[in-house]
């Protein structure tokens, strides 16, 4: 799905997002949230721009409690950067393209990030 969202389950989280070879942008929500909606427009963006680069995914917390609760997910939106199926990076709150673009910059030249959680 090239230059698209792919949307995850519980099921296929494992295999789409820990074992791909490129970094990952997993952006979890939930269709009720606000800022989940505010957010989505700029992922859907990055995601053409990034296109073979990033591969960008959505996980409904809703539909996919385990994964949720796997990697702590207490407020949405919150997006995490997984590279080498590791976490890189993560940002709880709704963000601007800017600092995502930065956030995706820094992991693809392997930078480490400045700030592993941030809450905004």
């Amino acid at each position: 799905m090239a230059g698209r969202l792919i949307h995850v389950t519980d099921s296929d989280f494992n295999k789409t997002v820990l074992q791909s070879r490129e970094p990952v942008l997993v952006d979890f929500w939930a269709p009720w949230c606000g800022p989940c909606r505010a957010v989505a427009p700029i992922v859907e963006a990055l995601a053409e721009s990034y296109d073979g680069k990033v591969t960008f995914v959505q996980c409904n917390v809703d539909d996919n409690p385990i994964t949720a609760g796997q990697f702590g997910i207490r407020a949405i939106p919150t997006l995490i950067l997984f590279k080498n199926g590791q976490v890189a990076d993560q940002i709880t709150g709704a963000v601007g393209k800017a600092q995502l673009e930065k956030t995706l910059n820094d992991a693809l030249i392997g930078a480490p990030s400045s700030r592993p959680f941030v809450v905004t």
